[in-house]
């Protein structure tokens, strides 16, 4: 068995991971760390697991409560994923960090678009990125590995392929996503109160938003070159779920059924990536609560664009089921091992 802990337990994406780690039959969950809920019953925060999940959250130490697990899985905000990474490192023990702090390996552009000074350098040096469909052999070899973001799966999965084919040119791609309200977080605020979510849609983050420089990071890889895009999120009123649609300049004017030999060359052996047939587009609904990604496309002659839409489970796929997806390909499982629950409908 693989003995895991949890920091950040009680968040949305820390739920999650209770909820995908705790059916997983070569997992054992050793702690639920949440300092807000200290003491309480993990079925008292979350109602659902009632009977499934009882163990109570507990407020770890970080000098003396690594000992007895495998791999941490770090659910906390930038920022404060740091310190916890450093020490269980220092351990020789395995992490998965859900936060930003080691995806982005400029440590300049990290703290420009974040904020806060990085205090893992060493860290971040080790740190392996963590999608799993393009980075398996590495992640397999990796003690450390940052999870994607959200809105970064959602992009960089359906772009890898044609970039890395330079079938499309690096200098106009542009990306309009939307994320539904579980997105923010469980923290209270007021962009994301239900009178003001509520038949309401938005644009936020429009040239600022964080998950910019990893995007633009991982799609310069792919390419060979210098990427920069434009990246607009929205925020729409459902409670999971995000839909990138994405405008790439069709440079060398392939036809539809060439990109979709160039997809089905990289994600045809991929147990999360579904291609779907021309005329038919990714919806949210059909990824709901499970670990894929659809990708639908289509070649547009008259504009000589590639048109390419997206959809995840921010929470699964664009985050906790990601997480155990690693977690598998880091200590020798079939990827899909604790993954293989088909999308909730409707």
């Amino acid at each position: 068995m693989i003995k895991v802990g949890i920091l950040g337990a009680t968040g949305y994406v820390g739920a999650e991971l209770t909820r995908l780690l705790s059916q997983h039959s070569e997992v054992e969950i050793m702690f639920l760390d949440s300092r807000s809920y200290a003491s309480m019953a993990y079925s008292k925060v979350y109602s659902n697991f009632k009977d499934i999940v009882e163990d109570q959250c507990t407020s770890i130490n970080l000098e003396e409560d690594l000992e007895n697990i495998d791999l941490l899985f770090c659910a906390l905000p930038h920022g404060l994923s740091q310190k916890a990474v450093k020490k269980i490192v220092e351990k020789k023990k395995k992490v998965v960090d859900l936060s930003a702090d080691f995806r982005i390996k400029s440590v300049a552009t990290y703290e420009k678009w974040y904020g806060v000074e990085h205090e893992a350098v060493k860290e971040l040096e080790k740190a392996v990125y963590g999608l799993s469909e393009i980075y398996s052999h590495e992640i397999a070899k990796a003690d450390l590995v940052s999870n994607p973001g959200c809105y970064p799966t959602s992009i960089l999965l359906p772009l890898y392929p044609l970039l890395k084919e330079k079938i499309i040119s690096t200098d106009a791609i542009i990306i309009d996503a939307k994320s539904g309200v579980s997105g923010a977080g469980r923290t209270p605020g007021d962009g994301n109160l239900f009178a003001q979510c509520n038949e309401n849609l938005k644009a936020y983050g429009i040239g600022t938003h964080r998950h910019t420089p990893e995007i633009e990071q991982e799609l310069s890889i792919a390419a060979g070159e210098e990427v920069t895009v434009q990246f607009t999120p929205h925020l729409i009123p459902m409670t999971r779920g995000i839909l990138s649609t994405i405008y790439a300049p069709n440079k060398k004017t392939v036809s539809q059924q060439e990109v979709k030999e160039i997809y089905k060359t990289y994600y045809q052996h991929q147990p999360f990536i579904r291609l779907l047939e021309d005329n038919e587009y990714p919806q949210t609904k059909a990824v709901y609560a499970s670990n894929y990604c659809d990708i639908g496309l289509k070649v547009d002659p008259r504009t000589n664009n590639i048109i390419i839409v997206s959809v995840i489970d921010n929470l699964v796929k664009g985050a906790a089921g990601q997480a155990v997806q690693n977690m598998n390909l880091m200590f020798g499982l079939p990827q899909e091992k604790g993954l293989q629950q088909p999308p909730i409908w409707p």
